[in-house]
């Protein structure tokens, strides 16, 4: 976390995925002076939440993190309020957990009679990965690809960074589930605490075994995961092997990936490519990658869903 310098003046950022409570604030020169982060609380066995549910836990988490944010925040002056509204900038995108960092963020941003402006959950995954690959300077003059790979999403997408956000059309994704859910789907069926990245991480950094090769399937950007979870499920029943089940799942993710990676350099030489969203925090997949050229990878606390992201893009749009 940057430290806190210069001005006193910050902008907010909120934004209440399916999976996190997020608050953000970054100073006027666009570091990140505080990530607030609180999951919602899944029941065990269970692979998510409804949106009912979800809207009721962002209420309550918001009443728990409060003082905190008092804490990190509470000395600066905010002049501007950021929160995400939607999961993308597309036409009918929507849902309901959106509702409750909204209403949270209107409130601040009349009580402190300061602007507020809206942005996808998507363009703020986007904005915190090239912040956290130290290349946002670099990135924000020029078009890129962008992965958003998270519990709810898997696309490809070709982003052209405008005045404000950036301007994102979809040129790869999942025909079916998405990587996060094949990865929690495997999880939970192995009696792992929803969300099951990271102990699927730590379980698959201790097997050292040989794998067998997967058998994906990428065709004209589209990537089928569904399957996967079928495969986990047989495989677990033949060996209770936790750990050969975990690295296998998430090698299975790494060559979709791959493939995927390889069909954008075909089509764009050259392209910077920044993988972001929650399933990029994995360091095996950032391992596997890496080896393509002109990557940029985000860092664990800004690939998961936060707000920092948000608070960076409301601060572009006001400075």
């Amino acid at each position: 976390m940057k430290q806190k310098m210069g001005s006193k003046k910050i902008y907010l950022g909120i934004d209440t995925s399916n999976y996190t409570t997020s608050v953000a604030a970054c100073n006027e020169q666009g570091e990140v002076i505080a990530n607030i982060k609180k999951m919602l609380d899944v029941k065990e066995g269970e692979r998510g939440l409804r949106q009912s549910d979800a809207v009721f836990s962002h209420i309550k988490n918001f009443s728990e993190i409060s003082n905190q944010v008092r804490t990190e925040i509470g000395e600066f002056e905010i002049v501007a309020v950021g929160v995400s509204t939607v999961p993308r900038d597309a036409k009918g995108s929507y849902m309901p957990c959106f509702i409750s960092g909204k209403a949270v963020a209107q409130m601040l941003a009349a009580t402190h009679n300061v602007p507020i402006s809206c942005f996808s959950h998507q363009a703020g995954h986007i904005m915190a990965a090239l912040y956290s690959s130290g290349a946002i300077d670099e990135l924000m003059t020029t078009p890129f690809v962008a992965f958003h790979v998270s519990g709810g999403t898997t696309e490809t997408l070709y982003v052209t960074p405008n005045l404000h956000s950036f301007d994102v059309e979809i040129i790869a994704d999942t025909a079916d589930i998405s990587a996060g859910q094949a990865i929690d789907r495997a999880g939970v069926m192995m009696g792992l605490k929803f969300p099951c990245g990271k102990e699927l991480e730590i379980l698959a950094s201790g097997y050292n075994g040989k794998l067998p090769k997967p058998k994906i399937c990428v065709t004209d950007g589209k990537c089928n995961l569904s399957g996967l979870e079928n495969i986990a499920q047989k495989l677990y029943k033949e060996t209770e092997d936790k750990a050969y089940i975990s690295a296998y799942v998430l090698n299975f993710v790494a060559e979709t990936l791959i493939a995927l990676t390889k069909q954008i350099r075909e089509k764009y030489p050259d392209i910077p490519i920044v993988y972001a969203g929650g399933v990029m925090s994995n360091k095996l997949l950032k391992s596997k990658l890496s080896a393509f050229d002109k990557t940029y990878f985000s860092e664990p606390a800004f690939s998961a869903d936060n707000a920092a992201g948000i608070a960076i893009l409301t601060q572009r749009k006001y400075k």
